[in-house]
């Protein structure tokens, strides 16, 4: 099994070693520059007297330092990867040593009334998004987010596949993350998308042969006038007229130049990615379809949108003075490069949404991988169509300290219902929350914490931390009546498998223990498969009513005046509790 700590700490070492020698070839660029400048300054001061010279010294000095200028550009871009490569190796032994404190919470994604996020640690402070993401776009995020939401059992074995190709990429996980890491932009591509669906072209059709009619005439003017054919006064009022039939789209022309500048960027940074994407070969069919979405017709988008960037950098142009006036004027290049722009949305302006959403999937899935790569002793569920909903053999809560985790194995087949008592702190709602996401964890297509997995796919759908509503001048007791008709809603139509923590918390002794006895004898009835925690021990009674129902329970024992807990899952009714104990332990009572 590998070594996380030391494969980080030899990364973190070989990216810092990169970033040393960069740092290297920076100054000797830089220095290089200064050079070459000073000598072609010195070169033209003293040439001067000779204007040969002077073309001659500027004809090599200037090519060679705008060389060194390109030069030292590069090697800064590659000098901020690297530096990003180190800041994500050093974040994973951060991650190694249990501190989170600079991943995402994803409290923003939790989604009240959902299935399950609210119940299960799945976003907040040390939650399993926290720990798991590492998207780099915040459209990745939001992605990631959807994954672990969407409680599809569908395809799973083909998101696992996926999952284990991408986690083995550690290579190009790692510069996917620093290239995306690099991607500063101040628009988003929701921004961009919507802008392209909503474009409505301005410059007429004709103006794809006019520009060409008028640059030629324009050409033809210019050499009569040189040949002293033409007066200089036709030639001034061709410039005005070039500038009269631009004028007439000047409001349209600088409002899709300013819309231009704030997209280029965007396009610019996300082509690399899409270059990225292109340039590997998958072999899982998951990673393979989603890369086809950016391969249509047999061409590389990355080059489209390349392309597209350079189209919108040309009208960039028309914030210099002399080009707008010249360009305009005599060739109409404002409606020349707004057409060509016309053009491009028209043909892949509806396929930009698609590239983008791509870009975002292998951000997301980047994550997953990640996350399977960093639990090499965790298991991917074999997935049945058996009885058994789940057989999981040493299974773990992901978000707990490995070397403090008590492993328990379960087996519940389809309809059975499990009613689990035991003291309190024994562990019920921590076996209750490990189950839980061990379903949806399975689902999303990840490794388990389980030594040995089989699952017979299920939608999950819990009540484990209902809470009363003061905007909506709700009580506790109704909003968990509220969720409990949520559930028996939802089971009357698809296939889940229930999860609850102490239902109808909110009422008396007597009306909780009949009003539970009821709710599950009518899960029960209705064959959903699931799990129930409870301190109240006759709700153990409907067992004998029902042979699909099972009792188990946590234990906890006072030796030496101390409060022992086994954390062990076990068959049968607990018989020891501790409230009282603790009561007196604690001085509250004599």
């Amino acid at each position: 099994m590998r070594n996380l700590s030391e494969f980080y700490t030899q990364r973190v070492a070989g990216f810092e070693e990169e970033v040393g020698a960069l740092n290297q070839k920076l100054f000797l660029f830089s220095s290089l520059r200064l050079v070459i400048f000073l000598v072609t300054v010195t070169a033209v001061y003293f040439a001067s007297i000779n204007a040969k010279y002077v073309v001659g010294v500027l004809l090599i000095g200037i090519p060679v330092f705008l060389y060194l200028i390109s030069r030292y550009s590069d090697l800064k871009g590659k000098k901020a990867k690297s530096q990003e490569l180190v800041a994500i190796n050093t974040l994973e032994l951060q991650v190694f040593e249990r501190n989170y404190s600079k991943l995402q919470t994803g409290k923003e994604f939790n989604e009240e009334g959902h299935y399950f996020s609210q119940d299960i640690d799945l976003f907040g402070d040390g939650s399993f998004y926290q720990i798991s993401n590492r998207t780099k776009l915040p459209e990745g995020s939001q992605k990631l987010a959807d994954i672990y939401l969407e409680n599809d059992i569908n395809s799973i074995q083909e998101k696992q596949q996926a999952i284990i190709e991408i986690g083995e990429m550690v290579d190009w996980r790692q510069e996917f993350s620093a290239m995306a890491s690099l991607t500063r932009t101040e628009t988003s591509t929701k921004t961009i998308t919507d802008w392209l669906k909503n474009y409505v072209p301005f410059v007429p059709k004709a103006m794809k042969y006019i520009p060409l009619v008028f640059s030629g005439l324009s050409i033809g003017i210019f050499v009569a006038y040189f040949l002293d054919f033409v007066p200089e006064s036709l030639l001034i009022f061709w410039l005005l007229l070039g500038m009269l039939i631009v004028g007439v789209f000047t409001k349209k022309v600088t409002k899709l130049g300013q819309d231009a500048t704030k997209l280029k960027s965007t396009f610019d940074q996300y082509n690399q990615l899409l270059e990225m994407i292109e340039g590997t070969v998958f072999t899982s069919e998951l990673l393979k379809r989603n890369k086809s979405k950016i391969l249509s017709g047999g061409e590389k988008n990355s080059g489209v949108l390349k392309k597209f960037a350079a189209l919108l950098g040309n009208l960039d142009r028309n914030n210099n003075l002399l080009y707008l006036v010249i360009a305009n004027g005599f060739f109409l290049r404002s409606l020349t490069d707004c057409l060509a722009v016309e053009k491009w949305i028209d043909s892949y302006g509806r396929d930009v949404e698609t590239w983008f959403e791509t870009i975002t999937f292998f951000d997301a899935y980047n994550s997953l991988g990640n996350y399977a790569f960093n639990h090499p002793s965790f298991t991917y569920p074999e997935i049945t169509t058996n009885e058994v909903v789940l057989k999981a053999k040493n299974a773990g809560h992901p978000l707990l300290d490995p070397s403090k985790s008590i492993l328990n194995d379960i087996i519940i087949e389809g309809g059975q219902f499990f009613i689990i008592t035991g003291a309190n702190m024994a562990g019920k709602s921590t076996f209750l929350r490990t189950v839980s996401l061990q379903i949806m964890m399975a689902n999303v297509g990840l490794p388990v914490c389980a030594g040995a997995v089989s699952y017979s796919p299920i939608k999950l759908i819990t009540s484990m931390r209902t809470t009363d509503s003061l905007t909506d001048d709700e009580s506790y007791f109704f909003s968990e009546l509220k969720r409990l008709r949520y559930i028996v809603d939802e089971i009357q139509t698809d296939r889940y498998f229930i999860v609850l923590d102490e239902i109808l918390k909110g009422t008396n002794s007597t009306d909780k223990a009949l009003g539970s006895k009821k709710f599950v004898e009518r899960l029960v009835k209705s064959k959903s498969t699931g799990i129930i925690a409870t301190h109240d021990l006759s709700l153990c009674e409907v067992a004998k009513e029902y042979p699909m129902v099972k009792n188990y329970y946590f234990d906890a024992e006072i030796i030496d005046n101390e409060l022992h807990f086994d954390y062990t899952f076990k068959d049968g009714i607990c018989q020891n509790m501790n409230a009282s104990f603790l009561l007196k332990k604690m001085g509250i009572v004599e």
